[in-house]
């Protein structure tokens, strides 16, 4: 509820009707600043024991008024009559509105809760000279007109209420429509990019180019020596063919699976661009069956190749590295190239990098997907330049103790 509203709903009524006003919790303690309180009240509050006196007069006030439903007018410790309107939103008691700080022409109403004696007369407000003088000038009105201010107030108290709850309800209810429209979104997109990398795994079976470069090389070394390295070529080859055609329903696989695949796949191009670069892969057998998303490895190994390795002549060089950090497998794919700008990098995790005329969406595709499964923080990490001025490192943080079900 509008803390500022209540303030000025109670200052304009406090001044149109002439009464003290204030609203409390259930404890009567206030939740607003006191409004036309006269000067005898104000004095009173002042001492602690005697405010503590008020707080108690104005809980049992709304007590009262919360068991009947409607507005209690009482007597309080002071002898002012005082009524309370109480605030219940949803069955749930929040607290009230005290007004009054007035006398009675008649206060003898059957009706008048009485709560002038249900303290010790010792250390009474009566004690006092001065306070007896203020509390001679508070006014007096009739109680019929205490009454009618009374439901008055109610009623707008009420309204005030239910508008606010309803307010709350509609901006609550487009909060979770929004959510949801974001979630949907979000899985829908989730579903294009797995659609575009189990397309883009089918593209590395049927690649021309890739194709006719590894069967070219398989022919040369079968002409000129018909032995060992040739019949390693065809199985690495073969290897990644089986690990894309044969992948199981599943996104997940062992992170021995993915390196494996990367390795055939480096393999083969090293027989092709021969010493333009070289490669290594350090890979603990501890984490062989970390669980990973399908094809995660093999687009940033593929992204190094195309934009760091191929436009040199030679020295190029691509490091693989596993290693545990805690809860986390951390993969590092790290390569010697001339590095991407920031601009370049935000890009790329967008999946705005243009390419001659191509998006590169590969690394965004990964991104997405890590944070899909193992939350927002997983994305992917991109640090560029990274060593000397030079070469790019991708990193990836994927969870040792992931539990597919729990997706």
């Amino acid at each position: 509820m509008s803390a500022d509203l209540l303030q000025k709903v109670q200052d304009n009524f406090s001044a149109a009707v002439g009464v003290a006003m204030v609203i409390v919790d259930p404890e009567g303690a206030p939740v607003t600043k006191p409004s036309g309180f006269s000067e005898f009240c104000d004095t009173v509050r002042a001492r602690k024991d005697w405010r503590e006196r008020c707080f108690h007069c104005d809980a049992v006030g709304g007590r009262t008024a919360l068991s009947s439903g409607e507005p209690a007018i009482y007597k309080c410790h002071c002898r002012l009559v005082d009524f309370a309107a109480p605030i219940i939103m949803r069955g749930e008691y929040l607290g009230a509105v005290i007004c009054g700080q007035v006398k009675l022409a008649d206060d003898s109403h059957p009706d008048l809760v009485d709560l002038s004696n249900i303290f010790p007369p010792e250390g009474s407000w009566t004690e006092d000279g001065a306070l007896l003088v203020l509390h001679d000038r508070i006014g007096t009105i009739s109680y019929d007109r205490l009454r009618s201010a009374a439901y008055s107030l109610y009623y707008i108290a009420a309204h005030i209420v239910e508008e606010s709850y309803a307010n709350g309800v509609t901006q609550e209810l487009y909060a979770n429509n929004l959510r949801l429209a974001e979630e949907s979104q979000r899985r829908a997109e989730l579903e294009r990019l797995l659609r575009e990398a189990e397309l883009q795994a089918l593209s590395y079976q049927v690649n021309p180019h890739f194709l006719f470069n590894v069967l070219n090389t398989i022919g040369r070394l079968a002409l000129i020596e018909g032995a060992p390295e040739t019949e390693t070529t065809v199985h690495a080859f073969a290897d990644m063919m089986r690990y894309i055609l044969k992948r199981s329903g599943s996104q997940l696989v062992p992170l021995r699976t993915e390196v494996d695949h990367v390795r055939n796949y480096l393999y083969l191009l090293k027989l092709r661009l021969g010493s333009r670069f070289d490669f290594s892969i350090e890979a603990p057998e501890e984490l062989d069956r970390v669980l990973c998303p399908f094809m995660i490895l093999h687009p940033i190994v593929e992204n190094s190749i195309n934009y760091a390795i191929e436009p040199m002549e030679s020295g190029g060089q691509i490091e693989i590295t596993l290693y545990r950090d805690g809860k986390h497998v951390i993969l590092d794919v790290v390569d010697n190239g001339p590095g991407i700008s920031p601009d370049r990098r935000l890009e790329v995790l967008r999946g705005e990098a243009d390419h001659s005329g191509r998006k590169s969406i590969g690394l965004h595709n990964i991104h997405c997907r890590m944070r899909h499964y193992f939350g927002d923080s997983h994305g992917l990490e991109i640090v560029s330049p990274f060593r000397q001025g030079r070469g790019t490192l991708v990193r990836l943080r994927i969870p040792v103790d992931f539990d597919p079900c729990g997706l």
